[in-house]
């Protein structure tokens, strides 16, 4: 009898047995899940990187005038949804799913866009005509539709002023679009003030009285109205030009205490029309202080409230400024290195001089814009 004796070979147990065996599946499959995934893991990435690239580059842009940012917002919402989509064709799915999920993003936008298109779109639609015009900038006195203010900031959508009260009011595009606009002139306005006197005073002297009240606030060219024959009354507009328009509200009311003080300290008596009919009183007796303010010797007009008032608004307007200084800056720089190759030899010293003092010049205003955007 023949016996078959089958020796199986010798299978040796990895160290950690059934336990180490799984730990490496599963690695293996973490690994090739991560494979799978790799080129939407890298697109986000790489955009992560290129939104942090596009911050610093426009962040630069706006210390050099460059980019407004109103443009960075645009650029910013255009370059996240285009990277949303580069994500969803990159991932490991199929073309079908793909379609599908491109269908519904489609779906949403359009109806988010449906939904928000008396908003958004009309907002972002105003907010770019009024980037192309340009009549409103960062520090003007804005009036619209019963609101007063500098303007703080401007973006795609809205734009925020400062009001008197030294709130922050945020206006829709759409409502400096819709409605009408008065921007006061950056190189001085006309203020004026209104005052009803009787018809008993010469409006003769009346108009020496009020024009002498506003030459002394400051004021140039003053001139004087008579905007109605009242009742009780004759109704007078007292008007100049204002050439700095930074402290306006300080103006207007130096212009009315200034009023007050040259029409008391005259003898002219400014009372309502049922003053009268009230308190009876004694003809000779003048409706004015005992001791008018003229009389007590020069007024303190250096009050500027302003000051606390529009803080963030002057910021923003003295922004505007450098860049608009910086811009012009870089312009007279590119004249003068235009002749400093056409001049003759006697001149040259000259244009170095205003070149280089122009280049440092420049520096200093880039720097200053710079710390003004990190601060």
């Amino acid at each position: 009898m023949t016996y078959c004796y089958i020796i199986k070979p010798y299978r040796q147990i990895p160290p950690g047995g059934l336990d180490w065996q799984k730990k490496e599946h599963a690695m293996s499959n973490w690994l090739n899940t991560l494979q799978t995934f790799f080129p939407a893991l890298g697109t986000l990435a790489f955009t992560l990187v290129l939104l942090l690239f596009v911050n610093f580059w426009i962040k630069r842009s706006q210390a050099q005038g460059q980019t407004t940012a109103t443009t960075y917002q645009f650029l910013r919402v255009l370059f996240l949804l285009t990277a949303v989509i580069a994500i969803i064709l990159l991932l490991p799915i199929s073309d079908q799913t793909q379609g599908q999920v491109l269908s519904l993003l489609g779906v949403v936008m359009t109806a988010v866009i449906a939904l928000s298109s008396t908003t958004f779109v009309a907002n972002a639609m105003a907010g770019l005509m009024l980037q192309s015009s340009n009549t409103i900038r960062a520090g003007d006195f804005i009036r619209v539709d019963k609101q007063f203010g500098r303007v703080t900031r401007r973006s795609l959508l809205q734009t925020q002023i400062q009001t008197e009260w030294r709130d922050l009011t945020t206006l829709p595009n759409s409502l400096l679009i819709n409605q009408p606009v008065t921007v006061l002139h950056r190189e001085g306005t006309i203020i004026s003030a209104e005052i009803s006197l009787g018809y008993d005073l010469p409006f003769t002297r009346i108009e020496e009285l009020l024009k002498q009240a506003a030459a002394e606030t400051g004021l140039e060219e003053p001139f004087v109205l008579i905007q109605d024959l009242l009742d009780h009354a004759v109704a007078y507009r007292i008007a100049g030009f204002l050439p700095e328009t930074k402290n306006l509200l300080t103006a207007r009311s130096n212009l009315r205490k200034k009023s007050l003080a040259i029409l008391h300290g005259h003898g002219v008596e400014i009372v309502s029309p049922s003053f009268m009919v009230q308190r009876p009183v004694d003809p000779s007796f003048k409706v004015i202080p005992e001791r008018p303010v003229l009389h007590e010797g020069p007024q303190d007009l250096d009050e500027v409230p302003e000051e606390k008032i529009f803080d963030k608004a002057e910021e923003a307007a003295s922004l505007e400024e450098l860049r608009t200084e910086l811009e012009t800056t870089r312009g007279n720089l590119k004249e003068l290195r235009a002749q400093l190759k056409t001049c003759e030899e006697s001149e040259q010293a000259d244009l170095q001089l205003r070149l280089q003092q122009g280049e440092a010049r420049e520096h200093w205003l880039q720097a200053s814009i710079e710390q003004k955007l990190d601060s």
